[in-house]
């Protein structure tokens, strides 16, 4: 996932412009505008780092200096330097903030991406393991490129990706023929078709009509076993990639994936994910002017 320069700074201001309202009041009240400080961003457990270059291009864009010291998907251990920050110090002290936030929750999404990928692993499994859109407000674009820095699928980064019927829209036309019939005729076929089902019977529906992707929503890993049965004995599980996805955690992920579905969808990597504890740690002062 890339994003031109300014495209992604303009996100990362607004991120900042958030948390300093009109101006860092304790900063401005401590610290001369002349003096120059260093630190360094320090990992207190042991994860998957993300956001690194993120956060690097947010500091160039202050006037910081960084010097890179783990990369982004890197493995890190607790005690780790993950980079190293200099420049002038109220800027330093006054983006702490915002910089250990993006660096701590992407982080913490990569970690439990990653987690959840060596799970099946392990296994011996080769199921996805794909985010939702379930994202922070404002997030989504981190959130997402956390997880791929996680070794996971990101799904849908953003409404015009692909065609997703899910279950309003199938009340709102009628059925699952009548949905993809009508989407055939209006979208490119550069566009893949993804049908969200809640029984059998429209899993082989959306299968024989044309979708490339049947999500079994809130299926139990033995209705997705019988869903798949049927399939495979109706000749169309080949025609499709099968998504299981509701109420899958790092609990039953296992259980799921072991269905032979091809991908689980897993909205707890971004919707509660926990932070990794990451913290910014000032090294040095110099007094200018």
């Amino acid at each position: 996932m890339f994003l031109p320069k300014p495209v992604l700074l303009k996100k990362l201001h607004k991120i900042l412009e958030e948390d300093l309202g009109q101006g860092d009041i304790t900063t401005h009240s401590l610290i001369p505008k002349d003096w120059n400080a260093e630190g360094k961003v320090v990992a207190k457990e042991e994860g998957i780092v993300a956001g690194i270059h993120t956060v690097s291009v947010l500091c160039e864009s202050l006037g910081l200096v960084t010097e890179i010291l783990k990369h982004d998907g890197e493995r890190v251990e607790s005690g780790s330097v993950l980079l190293s920050i200099r420049g002038n110090a109220q800027s330093l002290i006054s983006a702490e903030r915002t910089i250990l936030n993006i660096l701590s929750r992407m982080s913490g999404i990569a970690t439990l991406t990653d987690r959840l990928v060596k799970k099946l692993r392990t296994a011996g499994l080769q199921t996805r393991v794909a985010c939702t859109r379930k994202v922070a407000p404002g997030l989504g674009f981190l959130d997402k490129k956390a997880v791929l820095m996680g070794h996971g699928d990101t799904h849908r980064l953003h409404l015009d990706d692909m065609v997703l019927i899910k279950d309003n829209h199938l009340r709102v036309v009628g059925g699952v023929e009548e949905a993809i019939r009508r989407v055939k005729e209006s979208i490119s076929f550069a566009k893949k078709i993804e049908v969200e089902v809640t029984s059998s019977e429209d899993a082989l529906k959306a299968a024989r009509v044309g979708a490339d992707v049947v999500m079994l929503d809130n299926f139990s890993p033995p209705q997705i076993n019988k869903t798949l049965v049927i399939m495979i004995k109706e000749n169309v599980r080949n025609r499709v990639l099968v998504e299981a996805s509701g109420g899958i955690t790092a609990r039953n992920i296992l259980q799921y994936a072991r269905t032979g579905v091809d991908i689980v969808s897993v909205g707890e990597v971004t919707h509660s994910v926990k932070s990794l504890d990451i913290s910014l740690e000032v090294t040095g002062v110099e007094e200018l002017g």
